[in-house]
């Protein structure tokens, strides 16, 4: 009968997909195993023994659950259906099973406690989500426990909120203030044990991460008013207040953790001024980029003031509790007639009026580069400019790296242009120069990367990396996210190519996005005085 059941339920899922058209069929092979398979187990407070499993999972089209007792067959039970069963008093470990229409399946054990004993040494932690506004998370966990039910405590809301013992139920209120919340542990004794607490539900008032970071653009194509990735317009007062502190308004800039933002509180109306005398010139930029950050205001109104023809406003709606990234069309501005080569104020309305604050960060504008660093790069370009940060002098600071004249225009390597790396007297044995790209590196192009190189000496360790600039940084501020690769060189004083083979480092994924390329020239060796050259970094197969 139980394999009945299940061929019926694969039988009713194929018709549901036999009756798609032609060209909407779908590929059955190409459906993954169900995710994230777990079972609310509750029972009943009567000694009976009787718990009832809920299963939950995605992408699953039928449950298998054996129940972890010695009963020999299982259950079979639909997505949102239940199934009951009694259990002698004990622990057990019952195996949850999701299944898709084409048979791939996910198991998850679970511990089912029964007893009849009346939960002890009840646990409970509540605490305000970080980061979503009036949100409550609670955890409780007790001895003979093997669920709880949470009353939050909110008018009009009679039914709990169930979680298994150990795990986290959690609730979102319509508004914020105080609440009483009642946790009521239980086994499968009729007795149960309850937790009470006058709690304080709160309004999320601040970010807890970091705006996206900016990509890499060359100082061109990008005029920066606020933020830390690019060179900003200097001297800019980020509150002028324009009178609106008797609206109740302030500033302050924010530092979450070293990464400072702006910070407009009760925003009515305020902005940024450029330094007196100071304009500038956006009519060659494409968009006006802006991540804002809020708890409670709806839409942030953002003007572009010109000294020639005044003030001219686009609205953009926000999200709550979360970074909006807005680019607005610089033609937004210029569409309604104002002249945007002589900028030097920006304003910023908030709705409701002063009902609410703001965090903004990385305020710039922008437009598409004519050309981008990225592989392979030759340091031909006559646009493009090739920025090497050089590191790991004798004082830890940078080391000369930077595009010159190819010195020796003669063998394999007759370009005009190549990358100077010096390592002086005294260097640290892990100098070297980074230079970030405009674009992330794309492996269907190669998983190799070859590297002409000239070395004053044979013998010479050559490391490659690559790195995520973007990845949470180690205790040295490095990212945590990068692929090393060794090479050495084979002869002196002329050009060869070494050939770096990324996918024999055990940390290279091609899914990651490296964006910046390192050299480390004579690896592992102090600084002797000496001078290395590289060019023409290339992908291959």
């Amino acid at each position: 009968m139980k394999n009945l059941k299940y061929i019926t339920s694969l039988i009713v899922a194929a018709l549901i997909f036999s009756c798609s058209t032609e060209n909407d069929l779908i590929d059955l092979d190409t459906l993954s195993a169900p995710t994230n398979i777990s079972a609310l187990t509750t029972v009943t407070q009567d000694n009976t023994g009787k718990v009832t499993f809920l299963p939950r999972g995605e992408g699953v089209t039928q449950y298998i659950i054996y129940y972890g007792d010695g009963t020999t067959d299982p259950a079979y039970v639909n997505p949102g259906g239940t199934v009951d069963h009694i259990y002698k008093e004990g622990i057990y470990t019952a195996r949850i099973i999701g299944t898709t229409v084409n048979g791939k399946t996910t198991e998850q054990k679970q511990q089912v406690e029964v007893s009849f004993k009346s939960p002890e040494n009840l646990v409970v932690t509540i605490e305000n989500d970080l980061a979503v506004s009036k949100k409550v998370n609670v955890k409780a966990s007790a001895d003979y426990a093997l669920f709880y039910d949470v009353y939050f405590g909110e008018a009009g809301v009679s039914a709990p909120v169930s979680a298994n013992n150990g795990e986290i139920a959690s609730y979102t209120y319509a508004n914020a203030g105080v609440y009483t919340i009642r946790v009521v542990s239980k086994s499968a004794a009729i007795k149960t044990t309850e937790f009470t607490k006058v709690f304080t539900v709160t309004v999320v008032n601040k970010p807890f991460t970091s705006a996206p970071t900016p990509p890499n653009r060359q100082a061109t194509d990008v005029i920066s008013i606020y933020g830390s990735k690019y060179t900003n317009v200097a001297g800019t007062n980020f509150f002028p207040d324009w009178g609106q502190a008797g609206q109740g308004s302030s500033w302050a800039e924010f530092d979450l953790n070293g990464d400072k933002m702006l910070n407009y509180i009760k925003l009515s109306y305020q902005g940024v001024a450029l330094a007196d005398g100071t304009t500038i010139d956006v009519s060659g930029m494409e968009y006006l980029h802006m991540d804002v950050w809020t708890a409670d205001l709806e839409k942030i109104e953002t003007s572009l003031i010109s000294k020639t023809n005044g003030e001219k406003p686009v609205v953009k709606s926000l999200t709550a509790n979360q970074w909006t990234s807005i680019d607005i069309p610089v033609s937004a501005f210029t569409s309604q007639g104002l002249t945007v080569a002589d900028i030097f104020q920006l304003k910023f309305v908030g709705t409701p009026w002063a009902g609410g604050s703001v965090f903004i960060d990385n305020i710039y504008f922008y437009k598409t580069p004519a050309a981008l660093i990225e592989l392979p790069i030759d340091f031909e370009s006559t646009t493009l400019t090739y920025s090497w940060s050089g590191f790991g002098s004798s004082s830890y600071g940078a080391i000369p790296a930077s595009v010159v004249t190819n010195p020796d225009k003669s063998g394999i390597n007759v370009s005009n242009k190549v990358v100077k790396i010096e390592k002086p007297s005294g260097a640290q044995v892990w100098a070297g120069a980074s230079l970030d790209l405009d674009s992330k590196i794309d492996f269907s192009k190669g998983t190799k990367v070859k590297v002409a190189v000239w070395s004053p000496k044979v013998g010479a360790t050559i490391l490659f990396k690559t790195e995520v600039s973007t990845s949470p940084k180690d205790g040295n501020g490095n990212p945590t996210v990068f692929v090393e690769v060794q090479g050495t060189t084979t002869v002196a004083n002329t050009w060869e190519i070494i050939t770096f083979d990324l996918t024999t480092a055990s940390s290279f994924s091609a899914a990651n996005s490296y964006d910046r390329v390192i050299l480390f020239p004579d690896f592992n060796v102090g600084g002797t005085g000496t001078s290395y050259y590289f060019d023409d970094i290339k992908q291959s197969n």
